[in-house]
């Protein structure tokens, strides 16, 4: 080698020289260029104004000991980092100044890069860490496994082509990271210490291959400390202390091997997502999240819960809150209830005598009234041969199934004549036709005995189930007011009269005309009236706030969840940082990283929020057998299920932000 008294100097008047006669340019040239790093309140200078040329074709090794500034002046010209000061051309455009992801552009169409401990994703195949570069250059699926099966069958790794890292020996595995340097054309080969890990024979090999490589057209620049490798360049750059203290010179391409040089591609679109970006996103989560089962599970599990949480609690409470409205429903919306004692005023057992039958024959000649019943509910015992049963015995009148649209199932309800006549007849109940008859006995015409006074059973009313205060419907009764007054009870009163309506728009004004009627009738505001649609509406509100108390209960479930999601993610960011590195080297953007790292918290939330959902819905399916109403809608399943996905993209920000931002030569330095 040719000591330099002034390399600085000599290099760029052989820059200017070449330049003033119209000869070939360098494809890289350096001028002055610094480097200096900031440790706290200390900055040191590791490069002291390099200036370099280095044109197509060139077969070119940086040599020096360790601390010499080699290696930072390998991240400078592969843009892996970006000089203090000083001006870098690459193929006649200023460097020196882009930002991380133009410098990732231009990585991806220019540089590739073999490194000393090859640097390759443990957990992909050959073809699959080949393909990595292409990945971020945007070629297709089916591009890529082409061409990067092509190239590892050029360099002998043909029959490896689905082994992992760990299948392959020193030698094969940087074959690989040589074809992962060529996939995207690799006009510039950076090779950092290429031989150092291998045994002689695999060193001499890929030195070979370098140098066919470089036959083809690649310009090879290699970083070593070895004089061996360094003397099987055609140039050998010598630096110590950050300055270039030797040079053996540079070699201009001649015109035939101009021709064959090979050229860098253009910088490539502007950073962007795009349809592909997130495609290989969600594969590259796909396969890094199987490569981790065990962890995958448990960030899963914390979704899962959360998710299956919030679809059980809200069908669950869907389901109670839906079973207390159909039961007010089935006691008639379009009722005014009118019950003896003033208003706001409770009373604890016996009874208050104020309602009679003739109140409600006044209200029912009322506008907008369809029909007044009257009731006397009292209990009794009824009798039919040797069977007996305790249950509710309700005088009433013939309008009573209108009003209450309950209908009977088998024989008839009474008439209006029947109650005028004082007739002893009785429509029973379910339930208390099963406890009096035996199975498939017709109760029709029967007579029983209702505190020892003889009914004739007329009718069997229809199936009601329970009412809103979980009492069973069909567990009474019914007999005309009359003959009850007469025969059981001994009270000509009333305890409660119904009223339907006929527009329920005009509830509030018929309620008022019924007020003022009784009002006149006793003299007195001694009667209380429900109405049925407030009532509705105040369960349905309280029904509702109970809904949404059991899904906020779930949500934090949901929260919890996302929290582990974000823990996980950030301790994979911190164990994935030299593949980050591999990908920044390779390519890839900060919005690629970004959006990998996202896409597995999607994918994990993704997954979960659909193992939930259907979890979930079993679980509240689990409580139909124990008697417990539920109420699937999509409304919360969907809720829940994107409750889920936004958790993953709102948790997976931050630790993908982490990954995104790192430094490409920190994260390539990481252990």
């Amino acid at each position: 080698m040719t000591a330099l008294n002034n390399p600085k100097r000599d290099t760029q008047a052989q820059g200017e020289q070449a330049q003033s006669e119209g000869d070939v340019a360098p494809m890289i040239a350096l001028r002055d260029i610094t480097k200096t790093y900031n440790r706290g309140e200390l900055a040191v200078e590791v490069l002291h104004g390099i200036t370099l040329d280095i044109y197509p074709g060139e077969f070119v090794a940086i040599m020096g000991a360790s601390g010499s500034g080699k290696t930072t002046l390998m991240n400078l010209l592969g843009c892996l980092d970006r000089p203090t000061s000083g001006s870098y051309l690459f193929a006649g455009e200023e460097v020196s100044g882009l930002d991380a992801d133009q410098r990732a552009l231009l990585r991806r169409g220019a540089f590739g890069f073999i490194f000393q401990q090859y640097n390759l994703l443990a957990t992909s195949t050959a073809t699959e860490n080949v393909e990595v570069p292409a990945v971020y250059a945007g070629l297709s699926h089916a591009d890529r496994i082409t061409r990067s099966e092509h190239l590892l069958t050029q360099l002998g790794l043909g029959e490896r082509l689905d082994h992992r890292p760990n299948q392959l020996s020193g030698g094969q595995q940087q074959r690989v990271s040589i074809a992962r340097a060529l996939m995207n054309g690799g006009a510039v080969i950076l090779a950092d210490e290429p031989t150092g890990a291998l045994d002689s024979k695999s060193g001499e090999d890929v030195m070979k291959l370098l140098h066919e490589l470089n036959d083809a057209g690649h310009t090879i620049l290699i970083i070593t400390h070895d004089p061996n490798v360094a003397k099987r360049a055609n140039r050998v750059i010598e630096i110590r202390d950050g300055v270039i203290t030797s040079d053996t010179g540079a070699a201009k391409p001649d015109a035939a091997r101009l021709e064959r040089t090979i050229r860098p591609v253009g910088l490539g679109p502007s950073p962007g997502a795009s349809i592909p970006d997130v495609t290989e996103a969600g594969k590259m989560a796909l396969r890094s999240l199987s490569t981790n089962i065990m962890r995958t599970m448990l960030t899963l599990l914390g979704i899962i819960i959360g998710v299956a949480s919030v679809v059980a609690m809200l069908a669950i409470g869907n389901g109670a809150k839906q079973q207390v409205l159909d039961r007010i429903s089935a006691m008639g919306t379009d009722l005014l209830l009118i019950r003896p004692g003033a208003p706001n005023q409770r009373f604890v057992g016996g009874f208050r005598a104020t309602l009679v039958p003739a109140d409600a024959e006044a209200i029912a000649k009322l506008p907008n009234v369809d029909q007044a019943v009257p009731e006397f509910p009292t209990n009794a015992t009824v009798r039919y041969q040797k069977n007996d049963a305790q249950t509710n015995v309700d005088g009433t009148t013939a309008d009573y199934t209108d009003a209450r649209d309950w209908q009977t199932s088998g024989g008839a309800f009474f008439t209006d004549q029947d109650v005028q006549d004082y007739e002893p007849v009785v429509v029973i109940g379910q339930t208390v036709m099963k406890a009096l008859f035996t199975e498939g006995e017709d109760p029709l015409g029967k007579y029983i005995l209702i505190n020892n006074n003889p009914f004739q059973v007329i009718g069997v009313m229809a199936a009601k189930g329970a009412n809103n205060n979980g009492n069973d419907m069909d567990d009474q009764i019914f007999v005309p007011i009359t003959t009850g007054a007469q025969r059981i009870y001994g009270q000509r009163y009333a305890r409660t009269v119904t009223v339907a309506v006929k527009d329920v728009e005009k509830m509030d004004a018929t309620q008022a005309a019924i007020t003022q009627l009784l009002i006149a009738r006793h003299k007195n505001e001694d009667f209380q009236i429900r109405n049925m649609v407030s009532v509705l509406e105040t369960a349905t509100e309280t029904q509702n706030t109970l809904t949404i108390l059991l899904g906020s209960i779930a949500a934090i479930s949901l929260l919890v969840g996302g929290i582990g999601v974000m823990n996980i993610m950030l301790v994979s960011v911190t164990e994935r940082t030299r593949e980050i590195g591999v990908r920044m080297a390779t390519g890839a953007r900060k919005l690629n990283i970004l959006l990998q790292f996202n896409t597995e918290a999607l994918v994990v939330c993704s997954i979960g929020g659909v193992v939930g959902v259907v979890l979930g819905m079993t679980t509240a399916w689990i409580f139909t057998y124990f008697g417990k109403p539920i109420m699937f809608s999509p409304g919360p399943i969907l809720l829940a299920f994107f409750c889920a996905f936004f958790t993953g993209l709102l948790f997976g920000y931050l630790p993908a932000r982490k990954a995104a931002n790192l430094d490409p030569v920190v994260a390539l330095g990481a252990e």
